[in-house]
């Protein structure tokens, strides 16, 4: 048995994710991450993943996740699985925070995306992030960012 080996809290703009399992620990089989996303928040990019599901465990408070342009509740206690390619982004549209579990199979996902995330955004302080350095940052960890509608 092997456990995470850092655990450490990661700020990524208004919400924080805590890895559990990283690949390393689970013979890349899976990572595992906690995600806390306060009241009144959201994940502002929409994206998919090409190389892995995402499933997602309801811990505390409800989230908002739109999968394929349909918003599905996640209350503590609720799963959703989000297949590979599927477009999505979650949010928290109430007052009261919330934590979810999510765990990525195979485990070709972890913290080095959300610390290269949460550089890219301390770049710009109070204003709108660098669109092009979040695709790109996206891009390299697997993830592919959503087309605007319209576009």
């Amino acid at each position: 048995m092997t456990q995470a080996s850092s655990g450490e809290l990661i700020r990524v703009g208004q919400l924080a994710v805590r890895f559990l399992v990283e690949a390393a620990d689970s013979n890349e089989s899976v990572t595992a991450f906690e995600c806390f996303v306060p009241a009144n928040a959201n994940m502002p990019a929409p994206h998919s993943h090409d190389g892995f599901e995402e499933t997602v465990y309801g811990l505390e408070g409800t989230t908002t996740y739109t999968i394929a342009g349909e918003d599905v509740q996640l209350a503590p206690g609720g799963c959703v699985c989000i297949p590979r390619g599927t477009v999505h982004a979650f949010r928290n549209d109430g007052d009261t925070d919330a934590k979810f579990l999510a765990i990525a199979s195979p485990g070709v996902f972890g913290p080095s995306y959300f610390l290269d995330i949460a550089e890219v955004l301390a770049r710009s302080p109070g204003g709108p992030p660098d669109i092009q350095a979040m695709g790109e940052v996206m891009r390299r960890h697997g993830l592919t960012p959503a087309r605007p509608p319209g576009d």
